[in-house]
């Protein structure tokens, strides 16, 4: 038999190292070439790494969270024959790492214990290494983190009947929970009662790893280098709304839908087209403004694993409906997580919205480096004075924040003012010029 290194490889971009998110094996798993091994996570690209042969895994060497520099050796797979190893022998595993034998071992007696039936139990045996624990048949809840000591079958009872074994008193041997004891917590109807009031005292901790590790560092860059000033303005967006409605109605079956986005998008376009530094970004380290020509638009996204932000590139060369199945398209590229490295990066203002959870007013944190991002709050029927009486109308805030080490207050205010006139007319988003 020989053993076959695999290393974390070069997964591009001039990348140095990645953070272990997920491992699909475990020591003593038997794998297939081409069989997935593990996830690793750089920037907000997800690679997987499969094995190259077929064996038994012998070694994991790295733990979810860790980063692995890129050549270091993550996984021996013991292979047929005397293939010798593809790298430098890897250091021990860790302690956590048990080979299969030991943790079989060590799981032996805990499987014994289980399928003991406590309809007889054994008196010496089975419960001298036990710690007796008297409790009163109207005893109180057993305190987090102890397990009740219960036979299969009761447990199965208690399972179907969506009883809390933690919570009813056990009458058998040190403490052990009988079908007696589960007739008589199910009549007093304990089961409710109980779990509806008793205290919580337990604590879970949950490793900062992947998506939401990147989305944490992200978040804490930009508020600590970037000064926030956040514009809120409520938009009339009655007329866009009606808009909206006829070209939906009337639009093709291949198109996709319309949402206030594209409208946005392109009102956005024609925005920045007049106030060039708020389609920019910030080298900071260097003391440069970067003004870009093309408008990349990120669109913030709500996925399974977290905050994304796919961008829609060349929106100034995109109409309405192209806008439409671009976002569309990104988005579930990045709900599915197949989107790219290069459908994730280089935007140069992004817009939020959270749709019809997006409250009355945000205070949305930049994208860094960029300078500006524009919230979308939800739409709500307002009584508006027209000047001679009060009449529904349907209004929605922007909630934009910029960076005011290079924007002032002024010139955020004449953007979000120059986006609230082309939605309250939307006819102008058209207009050439």
């Amino acid at each position: 038999m020989g053993e076959h290194v695999i290393k974390l490889p070069d997964v591009g971009e001039g990348v140095a190292e990645a953070e272990l998110v997920e491992w699909h094996v475990k020591i003593g798993d038997l794998v297939r070439e081409d069989a997935v091994l593990a996830a690793v996570m750089t920037d907000k690209a997800t690679v997987e790494i499969p094995s190259p042969v077929d064996g038994e895994i012998v070694w994991l060497g790295a733990e979810i969270g860790d980063t692995v520099p890129v050549g270091s050796p993550i996984v021996r797979i013991k292979v047929a024959g005397d293939a010798p190893s593809t790298a430098e022998p890897a250091a021990e595993s860790k302690p956590e790492a048990k080979a299969p034998e030991a943790a079989k071992a060590s799981a032996e007696p805990a499987k014994k214990e289980e399928e003991k039936t406590p309809a007889t139990p054994k008196p010496a045996a089975t419960t001298a290494a036990l710690k007796p624990v008297p409790r009163a048949t109207t005893g109180l809840p057993r305190p987090e983190g102890e397990r009740p000591l219960a036979s299969p079958a009761v447990r199965l009872r208690a399972r179907e009947a969506g009883i809390d074994l933690r919570q009813v008193p056990g009458t058998g041997p040190a403490g052990r929970v009988t079908h007696e004891d589960l007739d008589a917590f199910a009549a007093r109807g304990a089961a409710v009662v109980v779990a509806g009031l008793q205290e919580k005292t337990g604590v879970e901790e949950v490793k900062v790893i992947g998506l939401r590790r990147r989305i944490a560092e992200k978040m804490a860059l930009a508020k600590s280098r970037i000064p926030h000033i956040t514009y809120v303005e409520e938009v009339d967006v009655t007329a866009l709304e009606e808009l909206r409605a006829k070209l939906n109605a009337s639009k093709k079956p291949e198109r996709a839908k319309l949402t206030i986005l594209p409208f946005l998008m392109r009102a956005l376009v024609k925005a920045v087209g007049e106030q060039p530094q708020l389609n920019a970004v910030y080298d900071d380290d260097a003391g440069i403004i970067h003004r870009h020509a093309g408008v990349h638009i990120g669109m913030a996204a709500q996925t399974p694993g977290g905050l994304m932000v796919p961008v829609v590139k060349h929106a100034e060369a995109r109409d309405l409906w192209d806008c439409a199945a671009e976002v569309n398209r990104l988005a579930e590229a990045a709900k599915a997580g197949t989107a790219t490295r290069e459908e994730l990066t280089g935007s140069t203002i992004t817009i939020t919205s959270l749709g019809a959870m997006g409250g009355v007013a945000t205070t949305p944190v930049i994208n860094y480096p960029e300078v500006a991002v524009v919230g979308v709050n939800k739409i709500m029927i307002r009584p508006m004075w027209d000047g001679t009486q009060f009449v529904p109308r349907k209004m929605m805030n922007l909630s934009s924040s910029f960076d005011h080490r290079v924007i002032d207050g002024w010139d955020a205010a004449v953007f979000v003012q120059r986006l609230k006139a082309l939605l309250e007319a939307p006819a102008m988003i058209f207009v050439e010029g």
